[in-house]
């Protein structure tokens, strides 16, 4: 008779109500037991409390999924601690959150080859005013002895307008403004007040924008439409790229989720000419919200589910560190194009992921969530979370029933695009 071990899955959260409601409920109602080795394998999900912690405690869980330590300092060194000492395995890695801003990613995707745009870093506007700490004093020093005066014009035109100011950390789209000339940028850098901004050019003649988000090996290309109210950029398109155009983006996802040992990020990229141009891609606490990603929802939750079952199954080990030179020996080789350096980037990206074993272990032990998920995303239960996260967003209570709708409703359609896939008969209960 194997033995029963218990994988501990903790949810470390800020805002996030939907996901998480859908997440808990999939588990509860796959009710996992994985062989694995000798043993069974079965799993507890809860939610992360906040509270004093001695550093040599050793932590309930094998596995947390972190979606709050981006901007809160509490949790961040405490998964630092799990991480680091024990050994749990967090997704995200949260070393490279916290230092692995957008600047990092465009120098990095450069490095690598990648048709990122012509892109700067210019000064602040501001600088925090002078204070009796040590920190502002040296500021002022600094700016005064050492900062050069410069004419951000000048920039803008060796650039090429049109251009983007755009914080060099910055997330959710904040600080960020279209120049089309000197006086437009100008007017936007005196508003960015103490932002640390890149100056980058704007994609021209682009005809697509996609968003793809990657959730280890798994990625999911999106067409997305910035211009739209948030709840509707998200849309609802098939067959909008190319069979290779596809390949491209979930290639170039990959790799740059693999290279910064993010299990959780999405990924922005431009087509112009036939050519796609990542702009945005460090955004490793990605969209997750049934009022944003409606039809996407539930891939996104399945996702989640397969990976996170996977890495505690196995007893994943985190990464601590990252090893960047089998990249650059690619990006040097000058007898491979850029296609050629994408293809062995990826390889190492799946390697990193062990996408081969958990591809078997899909298929093998989680085969019937498609069913799992297909039932429950139908069901009244699901249409009251989403009730609860339009409610949560702040939208006009005589609006919430009109939007509850339009998100079920949403969802049903992805039901429907489902049941035509794997042949399930179409039943809402609700």
């Amino acid at each position: 008779m194997p033995k029963t071990e218990t994988r501990r899955i903790g949810l470390s959260l800020g805002a996030d109500l939907c996901w998480p409601a859908a997440y808990e409920a999939l588990m509860g109602r796959l009710d996992l037991s994985i062989p694995v080795s000798r043993s069974r394998v079965d799993f507890e999900v809860e939610r992360v409390t906040v509270e004093p912690y001695d550093l040599r405690y050793k932590p309930r869980y094998d596995l947390v999924i972190d979606r709050l330590t981006h901007w809160f300092p509490m949790s961040r060194e405490w998964i630092k601690k799990i991480a680091l000492m024990d050994e749990v395995y967090v997704f995200n890695n949260p070393w490279a959150i916290q230092s692995m801003e957008k600047h990092t990613s465009y120098c990095a995707m450069m490095r690598l080859g990648l048709p990122v745009p012509e892109t700067w870093l210019v000064p602040p506007k501001q600088y925090p005013a002078r204070g009796e700490d040590l920190h502002t004093r040296d500021i002022e020093t600094v700016v005064k002895r050492y900062n050069r005066l410069f004419q951000l014009g000048e920039v803008g035109r060796e650039v090429g307008y049109p251009v983007f100011l755009k914080p060099y950390d910055g997330g959710g789209w904040i600080g960020v403004k279209r120049a089309t000339d000197d006086a437009a940028l100008l007017k936007a850098y005196d508003d960015s007040g103490l932002r640390l901004n890149h100056v980058q050019a704007g994609v021209k003649d682009w005809d697509l924008f996609v968003r793809a988000i990657g959730i280890g090996p798994q990625v999911n290309v999106i067409k997305y439409d910035p211009d739209q109210p948030l709840h509707d950029r998200y849309r609802v398109a098939f067959h909008f790229m190319e069979g290779e155009e596809w390949a491209t983006a979930t290639r170039v996802t990959r790799i740059i989720n693999a290279f910064f040992g993010w299990d959780f990020n999405s990924v922005e990229m431009l087509r112009s000419d036939g050519v796609l141009h990542p702009i945005d891609y460090a955004n490793a606490c990605p969209d997750s919200q049934v009022t944003s990603l409606h039809f996407h929802f539930p891939w996104v939750v399945k996702s989640i589910l397969r990976w996170s079952v996977f890495c505690a199954a196995t007893k994943r080990r985190p990464t601590l560190n990252l090893n960047w030179r089998p990249y650059f020996k690619i990006a040097d080789d000058p007898s491979l194009d850029l296609e050629e350096k994408l293809l062995r980037y990826e390889e190492l990206a799946m390697k990193h992921y062990d996408a081969k074993r958990f591809a078997k272990f899909d298929q093998k032990h989680l085969a019937h969530l498609d069913r799992v998920a297909f039932d429950y995303f139908g069901t009244s239960e699901f249409k009251e979370v989403v009730r609860a996260k339009v409610i949560d967003n702040g939208y006009p209570a005589h609006e919430v029933r009109r939007f509850t709708d339009h998100f079920f409703g949403l969802v049903q359609f992805w039901r429907k695009t489902e049941a035509d896939r794997l042949g399930f008969d179409l039943v809402t209960h609700v």
